[in-house]
Parts: C-alpha cells; sequence; structure tokens
C-alpha cells in the first residue's frame, strides 16, 4: 500500500507527534509498505513535487526527535515555514495524501485531534486512520466529553468548565485538578490543595491559549488505561508515576514511571475498566481504536478522566504495551489500525 504518515503540527504535543510518527513510518516500512513522512504543518516544502517518487524513496521530512521534560518552541516552527502563511496544512500535504491509500493520522493536540482535519479530509475525499471529525470534537473538548459521559451514566468526577480566571474563582472544593479544556499530553494539568495553588493553577492552564478550562473534584486512587481497537478493548495497563502524578515529563522520559501490564487487578477490576472503556467509546462516537484513561478509586469504582482518539505511538506509550500484552507486535498493530479504519469507507 501506499501511505502516508502525518505528523508534527503546532500543538504542544508536535515532539510527541513527530516521535509518533517516525516509528508508525518505520513500521510500515518493515512490513513492506511504501510510506511518506510529513509534517502537516510545513508539508514537502520544495519547488518540484513528483509524489511517486517520494513514494518509491521512502521520502522523511525528519529522521529523528527527541521528546523533552518541556514543550517544543511553537513560534520557531511557524517562522521557519517556507510559505509564511498561517494555514494549518503545509505546502502539497493535499496533493500527496491524495495519491495514497490511506493517510495514517500520528498528529496530538490542537486541529490534529480535535475533528478539523478530519472534516477536511471528509470533504477531500481522503481516506484516514481513527474516529471521524465528531467523534474527535466530543473527545477533544474535555468539557463536552464530560457532559456526554454524565449524560450516558458513565463514572466521571464532578467537574466544573470556566471561560476566564474570575469566574474560576467559584471553586471551593480540594484538592482538585485544573487542565486546560483541549489540551493533550497532560500539558498544563495541575492539582491543586489549596485557594493558594488553586489560583497558580488557574494561571497556569489559561497559558496555553484556551479559552476554557476544566476543574473537577480530585479523585484518589490507581490510574489505568485501557486501549481499543475496533471498540474492543486491551487489557488494562496501570500507570505508577516514581514522583508526582502522571505529566507531560512523566509520560515521556524513559524511567519516570513504571507501567504494568496486564496490570494487577481482580477479574472483577479487569471487567469494569474494560467494560467502561467500551461504553466511553461509543458514548463518545469513537472508531478504529483509541485509549481511555481512568481512576480505580478505593472502593474499586473506575472514574473516566478523558478519551484519546489518537493515542500516542512513541517508545513510553501505553496502547503500543497494551496491544503487546494480548500479543500484537508494534508493526502488526499499525497494520491493524488502518486495517480497521478502512473498513469505515468500505
Amino acid at each position: 500500500m501506499r501511505i502516508v504518515v502525518l505528523a508534527g503540527g503546532t500543538s504542544t504535543e508536535r515532539d510527541v507527534s513527530i516521535s509518533s510518527g517516525i516509528l508508525v513510518a518505520d513500521a510500515l516500512r518493515e512490513k513492506g509498505h511504501e510510506v511518506v513522512l510529513l509534517d502537516v504543518y510545513t508539508g514537502y516544502e520544495q519547488d518540484i513535487l513528483d509524489v511517486d517518487e517520494l513514494f518509491k524513496i521512502n521520502y522523511s521530512f525528519t529522521e529523528a526527535v527527541s521528546v523533552g521534560e518541556t514543550i517544543s518552541d511553537i513560534e520557531e516552527v511557524v517562522e521557519n515555514r517556507r510559505d509564511k502563511s498561517k494555514r494549518f496544512i503545509g505546502e502539497s500535504v493535499i496533493d500527496i495524501c491524495a495519491c495514497a491509500d490511506i493517510t495514517f493520522l500520528a498528529l496530538h493536540g490542537g486541529a490534529g485531534e480535535n475533528g478539523q482535519i478530519q472534516a477536511a479530509f471528509d470533504l477531500l475525499g481522503l481516506k484516514y486512520t481513527g474516529s471521524g471529525y465528531l467523534g474527535s470534537a466530543l473527545a477533544m473538548n474535555k468539557g463536552l466529553t464530560k457532559s456526554v459521559l454524565m449524560q450516558k451514566k458513565v463514572l466521571t468526577p464532578y467537574g466544573e468548565i470556566y471561560k476566564n480566571p474570575e469566574d474560576a474563582k467559584e471553586w471551593n472544593d480540594f484538592p482538585c485538578v485544573v487542565k486546560p479544556c483541549s489540551g493533550g499530553s497532560s500539558v498544563g494539568i495541575t492539582i491543586a490543595s489549596d485557594p493558594e495553588e488553586y489560583a497558580d493553577s488557574v494561571k497556569e492552564a489559561f497559558s496555553y491559549g484556551e479559552k476554557e478550562i476544566v476543574v473537577e473534584r480530585y479523585i484518589k486512587g490507581r490510574e489505568f488505561s485501557v486501549g481499543l481497537l475496533g471498540g474492543r478493548a486491551l487489557p488494562p495497563i496501570e500507570i505508577i508515576p516514581k514522583e508526582g502524578f502522571y505529566d507531560y515529563r512523566t509520560k515521556y522520559q524513559a524511567g519516570a514511571a513504571e507501567d504494568v501490564c496486564p496490570a494487577d487487578i481482580t477479574p472483577e477490576q479487569d471487567k469494569k475498566l474494560r467494560e467502561a472503556a467500551e461504553l466511553t467509546y461509543k458514548a463518545l462516537h469513537l472508531e478504529s481504536y483509541a485509549r481511555v484513561d481512568f481512576i480505580l478509586d478505593e472502593n474499586g469504582d473506575p472514574y473516566c478522566l478523558e478519551a484519546n482518539t489518537l493515542p500516542g505511538m512513541t517508545p513510553t506509550s501505553l496502547l503500543p504495551q497494551e496491544a503487546k500484552a494480548e500479543g500484537i507486535e508494534y508493526p502488526d498493530l499499525c497494520e491493524k489500525i488502518i486495517e480497521i479504519s478502512l473498513e469505515r469507507y468500505n
């Protein structure tokens, strides 16, 4: 097959996306496919475009990236763009994707995961992996996610949405979790134990350009994630940070957290987590594959925190670990995602 792997972009998760994209592209090439790795934002910045040649040579816009403890400098990426335009989709991206059998979306955050690029591809008749625009939008906006889950009777922490720091002063339930409404990879998420910490947390959450933030009750318990392929739950994985909680640094720095898969839980807890994940998948209109994050409280009840429509595929990512626990190796997982995604078009 001819496959475009689309990564990069301008979200706070740019480096994570590129790391995922490189690994996915390498894995698909290992399986014998012709793969072009593109940055969705910078595109292919050459004067002469020979799409057939790009697939023939398995073109990649980059060979390596490291995910640091802090997010990348997006302003520098924007300044270095050749055409200096502000459009999200870069030069020749659409032309190259149109010549592929499918585009593997290795994007994380922003317009790559909130339904916008999915809607654009739908209008252009381009096939892609993952959920459609509706499920992507519902899952990306944590306020919408919480509203839908509460309506569908999925257990989730009580929370409120605030549009400005002044309104956020209404909250008085501590400890609490404060997070940007549409961020990913735990960027900007903090835990506040008192009003003073809460004021700093609100300021931090709004600092990422969000128009809304979510504040929710802190649930004490063990943290789990459940991946899904075609709506079917994989073995739950438990995340045990060495210190603090599962934030951006802990997620992408090797050794910062211990991942246990299959998780050391009772059959009843395993069943509860899988059923809650599959119910969340259906409630949010997700498709192809996803990952749902939970806190299992002291009573053994799973509280859904959020859903990820384009789960990370980096060396420390959770979905590949869960798939491997079920005997699915990384290259086979990448092919399986494509296979399930193509079923939507058949």
